[in-house]
């Protein structure tokens, strides 16, 4: 189920990312970030509402729950700033590669993984950089700042995940989705108010906008939820695989070109998803 679930997740946000990818370069992320952010909540929140019938969260809970949203702040901002700069082949393996910091998160909570997994891992980060690789032909463009943002999206989708399925791990996992939501949305709110930036830019593009909030919410949703099964931190690196789903998407419908390496990246990833799931 864990699996299943991350699956579920990485399909979500491949497109996700795609419409991200579309959209982001056209102004600035904070407002875009922040309508995404406000859709996808104001969708999940009734459906929390019934589903864990408005019982509290109990406070240890609900603390993971604030930090998990600092972190799914961090890692949101991350990941609009290096789509708006960098390519896709560029940009989704970078913040893909956070299973390596999922399994190191699970470890110190006890769940170590064996060295089969780690290498199962590593092969999945491998062939997804191969599949982002640059033709010689291809301009650099500004690779070092695309690549620190997708660095820092990275770090805080694995501490996201790792906090929200604590925190959810004796139940509530939509709400705890909605707190860190919420959480995230004040804090893109905060900025734009501090640095006096304005709504207006994300009205033109509300419905892919709207969209982008759903598919997100219904990813986190899926990979909190795993908290209720055996070994969820698979959850969290099954859904890494978002960003070879991006770069095939980016492929068949932006037009970016695939190479032989980068194909081979495709078969190297779906090998590691393999392993793990025997």
């Amino acid at each position: 189920m864990s699996l299943l679930m991350g699956t579920l997740a990485a399909l979500a946000w491949g497109v996700h990312d795609m419409v991200v990818r579309i959209v982001s370069p056209r102004g600035d992320i904070a407002p875009l970030l922040f309508t995404a952010l406000l859709a996808g909540t104001a969708l999940l929140a009734p459906v929390a509402l019934l589903a864990d019938q408005g019982n509290p969260l109990p406070w240890p809970s609900l603390a993971l729950a604030l930090l998990a949203g600092l972190a799914f702040a961090a890692a949101s901002i991350g990941l609009y700033r290096a789509f708006a700069i960098g390519p896709v082949r560029l940009v989704a393996p970078v913040c893909g590669s956070y299973p390596v910091l999922s399994l190191t998160i699970a470890a110190h909570q006890g769940r170590p993984a064996a060295l089969w997994e780690w290498a199962a891992i590593l092969a999945i980060v491998a062939g997804l950089a191969l599949a982002a690789s640059r033709s010689e032909d291809e301009p650099a463009g500004p690779r070092g700042q695309a690549i620190l943002w997708a660095l820092v999206g990275a770090t805080g989708f694995a501490l996201t995940f790792g906090l929200a399925q604590r925190a959810a791990s004796d139940g509530g996992e939509l709400t705890v989705t909605v707190v860190a939501r919420l959480v995230a949305l004040g804090c893109v709110g905060g900025w734009m108010i501090l640095a006096r930036i304005p709504l207006a830019p994300a009205r033109a593009q509300w419905r892919p906008l709207v969209l982008v909030g759903a598919l997100d919410a219904t990813a986190i949703s899926l990979v909190v939820a795993a908290a209720r099964f055996p070994s969820p931190e698979y959850a969290a690196v099954t859904s890494s695989v978002f960003g070879l789903v991006t770069i095939l998407l980016a492929w068949r419908f932006l037009g970016e070109a695939m190479r032989a390496t980068q194909w081979l990246g495709v078969l190297i990833v779906f090998a590691g998803i393999a392993a793990i799931a025997t």
